[in-house]
């Protein structure tokens, strides 16, 4: 299911997603434009650590690790670890930034100059990202407000980060969605509870690097079915304790249990992600229709 963050749980630290009556790719165009596109890849949050980010003008660095909304579960930053170039300070770079990246090399090319870098708003390390903090900082680079519409990206219902020639303008004052950035450091290790009980913890993320959303995350549960990984997709979160860092599925651990197994050998291609989606019994992301599969 598609969330938005317009109302929290009755527990301060916890979130109980919300389906949208509209679903994420709506449009015939947009459909279109998906469907057509052949470069489209998942890859694991923790292969992408550690690639070199190279800006107009020189390297400025690697990633070091994502930050992502709790909302729709989308990278909305990548956070550069610069050396000795700027020390205390934190470097975010937006998906929409993204000019190519390059699985051979371990290298991503971004549309700024180290000038544009060292120049940006500064926020300091140890700091957590506000919303205001985003807001300048997205106006200081121009970036699009991924919050001002109720989708992935704010208000188009479709939207490529990689297509530049076609973005929306933002709509805030119209459909504006609360909430947080969460780092892929701190969620990982979250506990994993099925409907009946534990079953393991966050391992990794897979990320859709067409439209940086989490389509799905990487559950280790050796220390309940022995040397088996499995995936399950953030929509299907029925709620999140962050305080408690427990995460809760409102599946069977049966269900889970006999979920295709994953691994850093399997291929995720779209054979493999029908099988998984019908599995769970659940409508896949890449499927249009008013009316998602809970």
């Amino acid at each position: 299911m598609v969330t938005i963050c317009a109302e929290k749980a009755n527990k301060p630290d916890d979130y109980a997603p919300e389906s949208l009556s509209v679903p994420l790719w709506q449009g015939k165009d947009s459909l279109a434009k998906r469907k057509q596109r052949k470069d489209t890849m998942l890859i694991k949050a923790k292969t992408l650590r550690g690639y070199t980010l190279e800006s107009v003008n020189g390297e400025i660095g690697s990633v070091k690790e994502f930050y992502f909304d709790d909302c729709h579960w989308t990278i909305r930053y990548l956070v550069a670890d610069t050396g000795n170039w700027l020390t205390g300070k934190q470097v975010l770079i937006s998906p929409y930034a993204l000019l190519s990246e390059n699985k051979k090399t371990n290298r991503i090319v971004v549309n700024l100059t180290k000038e544009q870098i060292e120049n940006s708003p500064s926020l300091n390390s140890d700091m957590p990202v506000s919303r205001q903090f985003e807001e300048v900082y997205n106006g200081y680079y121009e970036w699009p407000t991924y919050w001002g519409g109720p989708y992935m990206w704010g208000s188009c219902p479709y939207l490529d980060v990689r297509d530049r020639e076609n973005r929306c303008e933002s709509t805030l004052g119209k459909k504006v969605w609360d909430s947080h950035l969460r780092s892929t450091h701190e969620v990982s290790g979250y506990h994993v509870n099925a409907v009946d009980g534990e079953i393991g913890h966050i391992e990794d993320f897979i990320i859709d690097d067409e439209t940086w959303a989490i389509r799905y995350l990487v559950i280790d549960t050796r220390n309940w079915f022995p040397g088996k990984n499995v995936l399950v997709s953030p929509q299907w979160i029925e709620r999140i304790s962050w305080n408690e860092s427990n995460v809760f599925f409102k599946i069977p651990m049966h269900t889970i249990r006999q979920s295709p197994e994953y691994t850093d050998e399997t291929l995720l291609n779209r054979d493999y992600e029908i099988s998984l989606h019908k599995h769970y019994s659940r409508q896949g992301y890449w499927v249009d229709g008013n009316h998602p599969a809970n």
